[in-house]
């Protein structure tokens, strides 16, 4: 791929969370977000189900795919972890409540600093903190399923996650205070973590070709 004239560093999503080597070129065409300014009050939306989806995020053959979660610390604190299908690639989330205007509302935010080509749906579990999913959906143009019933393994690379991020975050921690800088470090070093799924590369070095391999 040659060098174009425009490069980003996908500050936060990509740059600060997995290191220089996510700092890719990208295509002097700029990816283009659908963003909507919504007022309504938040409602229940019908779920799809992750049935849905499909094959092309089931056998992971395609980047874009997330998988979501609020990962939980003591006094109802809780960030968001998000986890890329393919790469394994990470992001955490500072979110100052569970309710779903907050959350839905940081995750349109973290949503933005990624190229649309690379973010094409997200996973959640059925919990009330995305009963108002379809609001992130109208302001990403990215759609949501839902995991069915008491069925996490459906989300098996963020419930992986999950269990790594207890080396940093042990439960009984508040984590209520922790600055989306640490977030940002604690990300990075599992994205910089060489996985024997991914044949021994990182989730930064696969997530990087993805960002290159952008036309």
């Amino acid at each position: 791929m040659s060098a174009t004239k425009k490069t980003i560093a996908v500050v936060g999503a990509t740059g600060a969370q997995g290191g220089g080597l996510v700092r890719a070129i990208l295509n002097s065409k700029k990816s283009e977000f659908r963003v909507r300014a919504l007022t309504r009050a938040p409602r229940k939306e019908k779920a799809r189900s992750l049935a849905e989806l499909g094959a092309e995020a089931e056998d992971r053959a395609v980047p874009g795919h997330w998988e979501g979660d609020l990962f939980f610390g003591s006094n109802n604190s809780q960030i968001a972890t998000l986890v890329e299908r393919q790469t394994r690639y990470v992001m955490l989330v500072r979110v100052p409540s569970k309710d779903t205007k907050t959350v839905i509302r940081a995750l349109i935010k973290q949503a933005r600093k990624l190229p649309r080509e690379l973010y094409k749906s997200l996973t959640w579990d059925r919990g009330k903190e995305m009963a108002d999913h379809k609001r992130f959906s109208l302001a990403t143009d990215i759609q949501v399923y839902f995991c069915d019933p008491q069925q996490p393994w459906q989300r098996g690379s963020n419930e992986n996650t999950n269990g790594l991020l207890r080396q940093y975050f042990p439960k009984g921690m508040d984590i209520s205070n922790v600055h989306q800088n640490r977030l940002n470090a604690v990300a990075r070093r599992l994205n910089e973590r060489p996985r024997e799924t991914l044949q021994f590369y990182s989730p930064a070095e696969k997530f990087a070709e993805c960002v290159a391999a952008i036309d």
